[in-house]
């Protein structure tokens, strides 16, 4: 098959030294083009996490993988929620429309959602050549744009987003398939839709493929965390999360459980990786913590290292409706690790845990409650080690990226089937 995946803001494989995670779409690319597909990968120019462009005009990549890189030159933006960054989107969404018609065409568009500019002149495109698109929920845009204001202005903020909700209508109407990482985000695409749901509109979890670390790289792992006090059979209990710091998770609970704790005198450290436009509130807050660390921006050596050196990774997302009904990656990725997962999110996530004993909730926003959470988790041992093999058993299970993108690759081609079957058979008619 001719596969083209349109999808941004993840991380590529041309960035940094190639210690850089790859995400839904970098995964299930490097996966059909092992299979044999050839594949197109549609995305930006711009960093979304580093929030600088990789090339100053459009460019074209072809991987050792085989995977064809086209990136789309936009103007960039410095904050997540922002006009300049719908600017950005548009800019891409025509340049796509007007690139596509020169490419051989595809059997097959995989599209994330959001951006919603894309996802409509994919689909155009896909009505436009008799190209089945499947739309893949990822985000609940523009549902979550409501949270951000007070009450009293929704009326008038809703009115402001009615391009918005027009253009996702757009997108999940001419998709021909629907998929989403949740079933509650499908359900989303399909009530856009308004249509019912059929054989082919699924759910697919993020999958995560562990990384298989060579002695180099895990040695010099290992000595970067030496250098914050971290070693194998350390008495302090360590909590970790790697991110972006942006408003999506409540990080400042977190740096206010730690200094309770630290004010206790409990053995206990959290390290906080990443960078992003909260960083340096964060730090102010910590205030030179010993509790706290800070150690930037790591790569996947160091990630998998200091999960190897932790006891729990957290998940402090905001409980709004991108993730309430969401499985984000991070609680999958802490569980690869073996990582029992401490989580405020309500919803899907929360009932993931408790079912599976994987994992902690406590109240979100509290950090008195997640306070109680580490220091019962550090008198425990026997629940965290029972919670780490839970983990470890429910990754494999489930989100396995052999496993997750094996099916998907399955499903596109179901996909193809169906789409050519519709055809032939309005041709009949």
């Amino acid at each position: 098959m001719r596969i083209w995946l349109v999808t941004i803001g993840e991380p590529l494989p041309t960035d940094g030294t190639g210690g850089d995670r790859l995400y839904r779409a970098g995964i299930l690319a490097m996966m059909l083009a092992r299979s044999g597909h050839e594949v197109v990968w549609w995305s930006s120019t711009f960093d979304h996490v580093r929030k600088r462009q990789r090339f100053s005009t459009d460019t074209m990549l072809r991987q050792e993988s085989g995977v064809l890189l086209k990136l789309l030159h936009g103007c960039g933006y410095a904050r997540n929620v922002s006009l300049r960054r719908l600017v950005d989107h548009a800019i891409l969404a025509r340049k796509f429309m007007r690139q596509a018609e020169g490419m051989p065409r595809p059997d097959v568009i995989l599209c994330s959602l959001p951006p919603l500019e894309l996802p409509v002149a994919v689909t155009r495109y896909g009505k436009a050549y008799g190209v089945p698109v499947v739309v893949d929920v990822r985000d609940l845009w523009p549902d979550i744009f409501l949270e951000l204001v007070p009450r009293w202005l929704l009326p008038l903020f809703n009115l402001g987003l009615a391009p918005m909700w027009r253009q996702a209508r757009m997108a999940c109407r001419n998709a021909f398939a629907i998929t989403g990482n949740a079933p509650g985000f499908v359900e989303w695409g399909l009530g856009r839709a308004q249509r019912s749901a059929t054989d082919l509109d699924r759910y697919f979890p993020f999958g995560y493929a562990a990384p298989m670390l060579t002695d180099d790289e895990r040695e010099s792992a290992n000595s970067f965390w030496s250098k914050y006090g971290l070693k194998e059979g350390d008495a302090e209990f360590t909590v970790c999360f790697f991110g972006v710091f942006s408003n999506q998770f409540d990080l400042e609970t977190v740096v206010d459980a730690a200094l309770m704790l630290e004010a206790e005198g409990a053995g206990v450290r959290f390290i906080l990786c990443g960078t992003g436009e909260r960083l340096e509130a964060l730090k102010n807050r910590a205030g030179g913590s010993q509790a706290v660390i800070f150690p930037g921006w790591v790569g996947r050596a160091e990630i998998w290292a200091l999960m190897a050196l932790s006891d729990v990774g957290i998940a402090p997302y905001r409980n709004h409706a991108g993730f309430v009904g969401n499985l984000p990656n991070k609680p999958i990725e802490y569980m690869a690790g073996g990582l029992p997962v401490v989580s405020g999110l309500q919803g899907y996530l929360e009932e993931l845990l408790d079912r599976n004993q994987c994992g902690v909730n406590y109240s979100p926003g509290d950090a008195r409650a997640l306070r109680d959470v580490i220091i019962r988790l550090m008198g425990d041992g026997a629940q965290v080690t029972m919670m780490s093999t839970n983990a470890r058993r429910v990754f494999s299970e489930k989100f396995d990226a052999d496993k997750v993108y094996g099916e998907m690759i399955t499903y596109l081609q179901d996909v193809v089937a169906a789409y050519s079957a519709q055809s032939y058979s309005q041709e009949e008619t």
